[in-house]
């Protein structure tokens, strides 16, 4: 079976950490076709360069500011502390055009991407556009930032949003799938770029080791049987299958940023749950909303 769990480190290439599913990835992923991600760890100063090509892209600081020069136009995004400190700004770059990501104090920044046919304007999305969606409650409660979502953004292809999930919850729960295209559902793949850090308050040691955990299961004859642990810079790719949930450890908060794009003619997240575990969403009826989020206030 291919290797669907990639830790940090084991899909970097040049000055990226992670190269996986791109243009101009030397890494390849048998049966990966529709999504890409690339994350750098820039110092004061550097710059990574993407050329142009027949792919869509978002770039998304994860700690830090960068500037991105897009066909020689630049754009400031203002960035953050850390994933856990509310939403950053993101620029959607569109097809064909080369991007250059550079930071004067040096950050960390992720790049999705997605193969597409179809052109979109360059669009800086703010952090205070983007849309902040607070999703389940009691111990399945997490916030989601949907910048990259149909409602939010043109594009041609994918669905890019980021996930933070207080320590303890569950998220990406009940366990659900995207790899159909039939009445209700859309073929999606789907990356996860995890990070996780100490819940503020928790009182641990210095070497306490944030910790998170992903599973992913079959959903029909095509076989994958994920439960991964992961940390700060893993990815674990979802071809198919049901997928969740996705865990914060007690003590730990859990951040992770989703990539989805498929086939299909539409650019829609339609989902089913697993039959055996959806009634979980109407247990959420009266129950509030995890006190601990909005993260960043």
């Amino acid at each position: 079976m291919t290797n669907w769990v990639y830790p940090l480190g084991s899909a970097a290439d040049g000055a990226w950490d992670i190269s996986l599913g791109t243009s101009d990835s030397t890494m390849a992923v048998d049966g990966w076709a529709h999504t890409g991600l690339k994350v750098a760890t820039l110092t004061a100063g550097a710059a990574v360069v993407l050329p142009a090509a027949d792919e869509e892209r978002i770039v998304v600081p994860l700690n830090g500011s960068f500037t991105v020069s897009v066909d020689g136009d630049e754009y400031v995004l203002k960035g953050r502390t850390s994933v856990f400190h509310g939403p950053s700004d993101v620029l959607y770059s569109g097809t064909a055009r080369a991007v250059t990501v550079s930071s004067s104090d040096g950050g960390r920044v992720a790049v999705a991407t997605a193969p597409a046919k179809a052109s979109y304007p360059t669009r800086l999305v703010t952090a205070a556009e983007t849309p902040v969606e607070l999703r389940g409650a009691g111990n399945c409660s997490r916030q989601v930032h949907n910048f990259g979502t149909p409602a939010a953004l043109e594009a041609d292809r994918f669905i890019v949003c980021e996930v933070l999930t207080p320590a303890g919850n569950w998220s990406s729960y009940p366990p659900h799938k995207h790899d159909e295209e039939k009445d209700g559902e859309t073929n999606l793949e789907e990356i996860y770029y995890f990070e996780t850090q100490v819940a503020a308050g928790s009182g641990a040691p210095a070497d306490a080791d944030a910790i998170g955990y992903q599973r992913v299961y079959a959903s029909d004859e095509r076989p994958i049987d994920v439960a991964a642990e992961v940390r700060t810079g893993d990815v674990v790719l979802v071809p198919y299958g049901w997928h969740g949930p996705a865990m914060a450890a007690p003590g730990y908060d859990l951040y992770y940023l989703n990539v989805m794009a498929g086939p299909g003619p539409v650019r829609k997240w339609l989902i089913s749950d697993d039959p055996h575990h959806g009634w979980v969403r109407h247990s959420w009826d009266g129950q509030d909303i995890d006190p601990r989020l909005p993260f960043g206030g």
